[in-house]
C-alpha cells in the first residue's frame, strides 16, 4: 500500500473527503519542519507510543570504522540518531493471526 491507497482507504473508512484524509495523513508522517507530528517529536529526542500499534523513538548509534565496497577502503562512519520503530504486541499478534 502506498501513501495513496492508505489516503482512499482512510477517507472509505473514516466517511471523510480525500482532501480531509490526506491531510490527516500529511500532518502525522510529514517530515518537513513544523508539519509531522511523528517526525517532529522524533528530532526533538521523544518517543511516540501508541498503544497497541507500536513506539517510534530516536536511537543513537555510536561512531565506527566501515568499508568502502566498491574500493575496499576502511572508512570513519560518524555518529547519527536514527529513527526506530517496535511493534507493539496486538500489531504482532494481528500480522502473526492468518
Amino acid at each position: 500500500m502506498n501513501k495513496s491507497e492508505l489516503t482512499e482507504a482512510l477517507a472509505n473508512r473514516a466517511d471523510l473527503t480525500m482532501k480531509d484524509a490526506r491531510d490527516i495523513i500529511n500532518v502525522l508522517f510529514n517530515t518537513e519542519t513544523k508539519k509531522g507530528i511523528i517526525a517532529g517529536e522524533l528530532a526533538r529526542g521523544r518517543r511516540v507510543q501508541i498503544t497497541g500499534f507500536g513506539t517510534f523513538e530516536p536511537r543513537k548509534r555510536k561512531k565506527r570504522k566501515g568499508r568502502n565496497p566498491q574500493t575496499g577502503a576502511t572508512i570513519d562512519i560518524p555518529a547519527a540518531r536514527v529513527p526506530a520503530f517496535s511493534a507493539g504486541k496486538a500489531l504482532k499478534d494481528r500480522v502473526n493471526k492468518r
